[in-house]
């Protein structure tokens, strides 16, 4: 069997870096390389309905080992891209061993440092095996650690059939950190009454909330004219929308200045010339009448930046992007108290958190599978200083095991 670990390494060496400009579905084509690999993993494991589709979706069924006829059928979800934040490309993990509170210096760029003071959930990683990548790349563990979890513990029931659940679906996505994860899931294929998500941080935690999030963008019409001409005539688009960013409110409002509870307007891009520009925004609230407070300050914003420039146009366009998926757990709440009963049964002290982000289970939610988001024991996520436990991913193996037989259980 192989172990959580060995599969762990094997995906994170596979570049899975999903692309927010890619028209196409998924954005990258090299996110198959890893759905590929699973694929044949999964067969080589038995399961005979394991497929890869169009979209690149992995689908895969653990058959119900359980005499009972009624048994919820539950899914697992993790998705195989990695952020476009930080290159994927060459990513070499490194086991550290028995971790003793040690700086982790990573070999490929000595400037890159894991240190305890500043990733305060080291503290409870003290003679655990820590895995990073050396410095230049992002490791993948968002989300290859919740894939390699997945996969480890459907060859562990497949191996141990005395084990009681019902039918277990599994689905691998695509596009996940580009917003696009559950855009083309076949929801009469998975034919499942719930999910997880494995993609969640710390271990025991339980994920039940999530921002609500809309993606907002400003289309600028300036007026361009030669610049040696200009003089009372020219109304630059790229000064109209550095503007607008520049008047964004200081002190709140920003990613870098809330928490907890608290939403922001966030600029992602801006791109364009004088003559047109336009500037993405992504925007952030627990609820929607907070969204919605925010997408009229940023409106507000654009109008009075406009009155300079008289000429000019500009177009403020709203699209939503997933809500907050506790408006749908709260009508499905066994499916909350049977993964913190299953945490209570593998010794963890299950902890319910709202994430300042949004899984594939957002969407999931609202499209009729109630779907929180499980811990794969991910840290410092899209950045070069990610890490994760080796014994947070075997925790996380047993919870998913778990899961299956609470619901069997309690059918």
């Amino acid at each position: 069997m192989s172990s959580v670990l060995d599969r762990f390494l094997r995906y994170v060496k596979i570049d899975t870096q999903s692309d927010p400009h890619s028209t196409s579905f998924p954005s990258t084509d090299k996110q198959r390389d890893l759905s590929k690999l699973l694929l044949v993993e999964l067969q080589t494991m038995g399961v005979t309905d394991a497929h890869l589709d169009e979209y690149g979706y992995v689908y895969a069924t653990i058959p119900a080992t359980s005499p009972k006829l009624q048994v919820p059928v539950i899914c697992f979800c993790s998705h195989v891209d990695t952020s476009p934040d930080v290159t994927g490309t060459n990513v070499k993990p490194i086991v550290h061993p028995n971790w003793q509170g040690e700086d982790l210096v990573l070999p490929d760029d000595s400037a890159q440092v894991i240190r305890l003071a500043d990733h305060p959930d080291l503290a409870g990683q003290i003679g655990n095996d820590i895995v990073t990548a050396s410095g230049t790349t992002l490791l993948g563990a968002d989300n290859k650690a919740g894939v390699a979890e997945i996969m480890a513990a459907t060859e562990y029931l497949l191996q141990h059939p005395e084990i009681p659940h019902g039918t277990i679906r599994i689905l691998f996505t695509p596009d996940e950190e580009v917003g696009r994860g559950t855009e083309h899931v076949d929801m009469l294929k998975l034919a499942a009454d719930s999910g997880y998500t494995v993609d969640g941080e710390t271990v025991g935690t339980l994920e039940n909330e999530t921002f609500s999030a809309d993606a907002a963008r400003i289309s600028i019409q300036g007026v361009s004219t030669h610049p040696g001409f200009a003089k009372g005539k020219l109304e630059n688009a790229l000064k109209i929308a550095a503007d607008i960013v520049a008047s964004l409110p200081q002190g709140t409002l920003s990613p870098e200045t809330t928490e907890d509870k608290e939403g922001f307007i966030h600029p992602v891009s801006v791109q364009g010339s004088q003559d047109e520009a336009t500037v993405d925004f992504i925007i952030r609230d627990f609820t929607l009448v907070g969204l919605k407070q925010k997408e009229e300050i940023l409106r507000q914003i654009m109008e009075k930046a406009l009155t300079r420039y008289p000429n000019s146009k500009a177009e403020l366009t709203v699209t939503e992007q997933y809500r907050n998926m506790k408006d749908v757990l709260d009508k499905y709440p066994q499916v909350t108290d049977n993964a913190i009963e299953a945490m209570r049964r593998v010794g963890l002290a299950a902890e319910p958190r709202s994430i300042r982000g949004g899984t594939d289970g957002s969407r999931l939610s609202f499209m009729g599978l109630p779907c929180p988001n499980i811990f794969a024991g991910e840290h410092a996520f899209h950045s070069r200083l990610e890490w994760v436990s080796v014994q947070d991913m075997e925790k996380a193996v047993e919870v998913i095991v778990e899961i299956a037989k609470v619901w069997e259980e309690r059918a």
